[in-house]
């Protein structure tokens, strides 16, 4: 797997005259962020919903028990907006996580190659992710269309189910993008194997994802560990 880079992350914006690519780049990951960010909400979102559903189903059914009268009560359509909103949290980050090189993926055979075959062999691979994409962003955009002509709705408190169904469409657009940034960005690298990366997940080393691990697990410099010094056991 591509360990996440901390240029792509926090990338500073292109000054003027940069090419057209890493503005572009830039650009497409505030988005990216933005969308993130939107998912992450979602999941705060989603647990905030469901304290509050045990809570007031708890305490209803501890007041119904002092006193009949009271009946239980809970959030009326809990499991239909939780269906609703779990599209969010479940596809939101997905281009933010290409851009990162965070998908799981095999690379035994990547990462015994050098120079422009390695480059090569990304392009070959985004081409193929390319083509799905705008498999899967047709077939997507049909099941909406369908959901919202016919007016597709939840089983308990008839929610309409075409918002969440076109958010799906909407994030392998904004996927197709990317994919399309490291397109270009692979065929620059085949071009000129030597010259900066730009828009493209840049494969760490075993010894950088050690460090990367261990400035997230103790800090990087807040108990006195020097991020540059060798990782043990990774020296060769």
């Amino acid at each position: 797997m591509a360990g996440p880079s901390e240029a792509q992350s926090v990338a500073p914006r292109p000054p003027p005259g940069a090419p057209l690519l890493a503005r572009a780049d830039w650009w497409t990951a505030k988005l990216e962020d933005a969308l993130n960010l939107a998912a992450a909400a979602a999941i705060f979102g989603v647990m905030v919903v469901g304290v509050a559903q045990i809570v007031s189903r708890s305490f209803s059914s501890w007041l119904h028990s002092l006193m009949p009268a009271i009946p239980r009560f809970a959030i009326h359509g809990y499991i239909d907006y939780i269906q609703f909103i779990g599209v969010l949290y479940a596809i939101l980050g997905i281009a933010y996580c290409q851009r990162a090189g965070g998908h799981i993926r095999m690379e035994v055979v990547l990462a015994s190659m050098r120079g422009r075959l390695v480059w090569i062999f990304e392009t070959l691979a985004t081409l193929v992710a390319v083509a799905v994409c705008v498999l899967l962003i047709v077939g997507t955009w049909d099941n909406f269309y369908n959901a919202w002509s016919k007016g597709d709705s939840s089983m308990d408190i008839k929610l309409p189910l075409w918002p969440s169904k076109l958010v799906v469409p909407f994030m392998l657009c904004v996927l197709l993008v990317r994919l399309l940034l490291q397109l270009w960005g692979y065929l620059r690298m085949v071009a000129d194997p030597l010259g900066e990366p730009l828009a493209v997940p840049v494969p760490e080393t075993v010894e950088q994802a050690a460090r990367r691990e261990i400035q997230d697990a103790i800090g990087r410099t807040g108990l006195g560990v020097d991020p540059d010094a060798p990782v043990r056991g990774t020296e060769r």
